[in-house]
């Protein structure tokens, strides 16, 4: 002390002006470091975001280039089937050695996989490549939502979910036309080149500025279920390509789909006997056992289901019904990325009085009786007609899929988030996967009744490419795309019935502290 009994500044008083300063510039570094590493991971997440709607607009020019137009449609199943089957994987590898090296492993493969799709010289090495983009991209995808939450307490989550979530609305608007702008007036090898400096940048915020909290060191060295992964992969894969596959490379009831669904059911069973002896299980038991982690992955795989319906069949009836060129009818489809991330941002108003459930109840809800509603529009009706159902179908599965995610994922403390979020998106993908085959087997069985047994979707497509439909086959069309809509309001009602009688109606949330 001076003379007058007075602390000199900074000397043994937490509250002097330089203590505060340094905890203020403490803070602002802190402040930063976050922000850099969020801006990495809506890098990373665009660039899963934006591959398949890039990619989709150049196939002309790709299959102009390197030919092999029967088997274009592996560019997309492909990469479907390779982040489907790793995410998994990746969520147990994010579990046991963190984050940070999984993420930015699994982006260095995108990137790689991206540079060889730029440098491909056939359609076979194309999807061969695309299936290594496919391999890093579950990376991305299973993690970054991974990260979202462990970056931020529970009520702060909203917020970096919704970026995440306009991260997707503005890559599913934008992608088409990147992609075509850059097969037009520069080469569809560019769609490839551009993701090396978009990833290289978000592999250096996310190496220099992602810290990973310390956990206690185990006493014996994680034991990786290499065995269980390779199982998991086979049997994904084989399941996968046998919905994808059934009914385009051949018949459902034909030899090989009997064949390819057997092995995959052999496979299968493998799974569970490998998962049940491993020690460190690749998909451990807890994830069906628990109820709500059980109730959310059904629930969000009955999404997946019901989203083939729009995305999938809405830009044909658009064109075929509604005589819309193809520019509208994409604009008829990319409503609801408008209102999806402002519902999903807003959720947390409803959640926070009414739970994690009630609010997700409310928004399938609300999904099952405008998809309901789709079947008795006028054929033709006015395109504001399906624009208007869009926009509204996107706030109520903003509604309903956000806070499954965001609750899903504060029922569990850090070592088990990765494997939780991946469960979550496996289903989602896989839900998209079923929802693909089992939507185009109704809409091509309606359209062959409609047409006197010899419609089906491509034949609708060249109708389109060579001219105006006629008025049987644009009732046709409008038959087939509302019995796809009937199908999707069946999805909405059984995660519905799911959430209600699964789901408690309270999650058993963790203490932010105890993490």
């Amino acid at each position: 002390m001076d003379a007058g009994g007075r602390n000199p500044v900074g000397e043994g008083n937490t509250g002097t002006p330089v203590v505060r300063e340094h905890a203020a510039r403490a803070g602002r570094a802190e402040t930063r470091r976050r922000r850099a590493v969020v801006a990495a991971l809506m890098l990373a997440m665009g660039l899963a975001a934006l591959d398949s709607t890039v990619v989709s607009t150049a196939v002309p020019q790709i299959v102009g280039d390197l030919g092999g137009f029967s088997v274009f449609s592996w560019l997309f199943s492909g990469y479907l089937l390779a982040v489907t089957v790793t995410l998994p994987v990746y969520g147990k590898l994010s579990d046991t050695f963190g984050r940070k090296p999984v993420l930015m492993a699994g982006a260095a493969l995108f990137l790689l996989g991206s540079l060889l799709c730029a440098g491909a010289w056939n359609m076979a090495a194309l999807i061969a490549f695309r299936v290594v983009q496919g391999l890093g991209g579950g990376a991305l995808q299973g993690t970054v939502q991974t990260l979202a939450a462990d970056l931020y307490p529970l009520k702060e989550r909203p917020k970096i979910q919704a970026k995440l979530s306009t991260v997707w609305a503005t890559s599913a608007v934008a992608g088409p036309a990147l992609g075509g702008l850059l097969a037009t007036y520069a080469d569809w090898r560019w769609i490839f080149l551009v993701n090396l400096p978009v990833g290289a940048l978000a592999l250096w915020l996310i190496a220099r500025h992602l810290r990973e909290p310390e956990r206690t060191v185990p006493d014996r060295r994680p034991r990786i279920d290499w065995a269980g992964a390779l199982a998991v992969f086979a049997c994904g894969g084989v399941l996968l390509t046998a919905l994808v596959q059934g009914g385009v490379a051949w018949d459902w009831l034909s030899a090989p789909s009997i064949a390819v669904f057997t092995a995959g059911a052999c496979l299968l069973a493998v799974v569970v006997a490998v998962e049940r002896r491993a020690a460190e299980p690749i998909i451990p038991g807890w994830v069906w056992r628990r109820r709500t982690i059980a109730a959310v992955n059904l629930a969000l795989g009955a999404l997946g289901l019901l989203m083939v319906a729009p995305t999938v069949f809405l830009p044909t009836y658009a064109q075929a019904v509604l005589g819309l060129a193809p520019v509208s009818a994409g604009f008829v489809l990319s409503v609801w990325t408008l209102s999806w991330p402002v519902s999903a941002a807003l959720s947390q108003h409803v959640y926070r009085r009414i739970g994690f459930r009630d609010t997700a109840v409310l928004g399938i809800g609300a999904a099952a009786l405008l998809l309901l509603a789709f079947p008795f529009l006028p054929t033709p009706g006015e395109p504001w007609q399906p624009v208007l159902l869009m926009l509204l179908l996107g706030g109520a599965l903003g509604l309903f899929q956000l806070p499954l995610i965001i609750g899903v994922q504060s029922t569990v403390g850090w070592a088990e988030r990765g494997t939780t979020t991946a469960s979550v998106l496996f289903c989602r993908q896989t839900g998209q996967t079923l929802g693909a085959a089992l939507f185009g087997a109704v809409a091509n069985g309606v359209l062959a009744a409609r047409l006197g047994g010899a419609g089906d979707l491509d034949a609708v497509t060249r109708a389109l490419n060579s001219g105006t439909p006629d008025g049987q086959l644009r009732h046709a069309v409008a038959d087939a795309v509302h019995a796809v809509y009937l199908g999707a309001a069946g999805a909405a009602a059984l995660a519905f019935l799911v959430l209600l009688l699964v789901a408690p109606r309270r999650f058993p949330v963790l203490d932010d502290l105890t993490d």
